[in-house]
């Protein structure tokens, strides 16, 4: 019998990594065909592109045709962008710019994906016309990005987000789930940045997002321009690991808050808690509770399973 391919096409890029996965599976479950694309990661499940060839690029895109383009590909480690900046430019700018240009030459709608550190973190909460200021060099090649790509085609939405986690393939995926041993190794003490204020958000949340953002612009051509998404819990570090914790039963006494700036590594904005009203307005967006969706995301890496028991039973 003919097997119904949904008329919706959908482009991932970056369909490997954390966000990438997520936005695959949001639209795939919606009723989207959706094709997602990856580079060292990427066989046999998604296509593998180069996104720094531009041929390659624009033949994938000419020959699936794709009504939505989700641009996560990106270098997101600052520490990494501070000492690869050429590497990460090339990824973070150039290919974000060709892909906006393949879009706008089939008529696709592309959703960038940005990031909090824009800002300075000196005014929150930060609306979408706040004026930014990075502070480090990933923030700037993200703010570059977005730039790149509403001049190459303004008809594309540029989606802010904050730290991000989910259901990782190693804890060192995320910020927030590479906290996890620390706090299961209760027999050494240790230290947690308690200065920074976080917002940590799930990746199926921006998922939802992106997809919601993709099927309102499918009705309403105005639907562009910059957005913000994020969590609405603001925690430390040391909070989050505490609350990682107490999702399992485990004890916290071991974690120390370090409440000075950190002084190694790219500089880090004090708080750049975004503003999400004007998604929220348009009805778009959810939010999963931080306890309910790191216990979800972090129990496959639980190391004594007997928590179980007292939990379940």
């Amino acid at each position: 019998e003919d097997v119904d391919i949904p008329s919706r096409r959908v482009l991932i890029t970056g369909a490997t990594g954390l966000l990438g996965r997520a936005v695959f599976k949001e639209f795939n479950e919606n009723n989207w065909n959706a094709v997602g694309c990856g580079y060292r990661r990427a066989q046999p499940r998604f296509e593998q592109i180069n996104l720094l060839d531009s041929i390659a690029v624009h033949d994938i895109i000419h020959d699936f045709q794709p009504h939505v383009i989700v641009h996560c590909a990106a270098e997101r480690r600052p520490d990494i962008v501070e000492s690869q900046p050429d590497a990460a430019s090339q990824l973070n700018v150039a290919a974000s710019a060709n892909l906006a240009k393949e879009a706008a030459g089939v008529g696709a709608f592309l959703i960038y994906i940005s990031t909090d550190y824009v800002f300075d973190g000196t005014s929150p909460p930060y609306k979408e016309t706040d004026v930014p200021n990075p502070l480090n060099l990933y923030g700037k090649t993200k703010l570059e990005g977005e730039k790149a790509v509403l001049e190459n085609n303004e008809e594309t939405a540029v989606l802010r987000i904050p730290v991000l986690y989910g259901e990782v393939e190693r804890l060192e995926e995320s910020a927030v789930t590479v906290m996890f041993d620390k706090v299961q190794f209760s027999n050494k003490s240790a230290n947690m940045d308690h200065w920074q204020q976080r917002f940590p958000t799930n990746v199926k949340d921006v998922a939802a997002v992106c997809r919601q953002l993709a099927e309102k612009r499918m009705l309403d051509p105005s639907i562009k321009g910059i957005f913000h998404w994020s969590g609405n819990e603001q925690m430390t570090k040391y909070e989050m690991a505490c609350a990682i914790a107490d999702a399992f039963n485990l004890p916290s006494s071991h974690l120390r808050p370090i409440t000075d700036s950190p002084v190694v590594g790219a500089l880090r904005p004090k708080n750049a808690q975004l503003d999400c009203s004007k998604l929220e307005m348009l009805g778009i967006g959810q939010r999963t509770p931080f306890r309910a969706g790191i216990r979800e995301s972090l129990w496959p890496f639980l190391v004594d399973k007997r928590w179980r028991q007292t939990v379940f039973h």
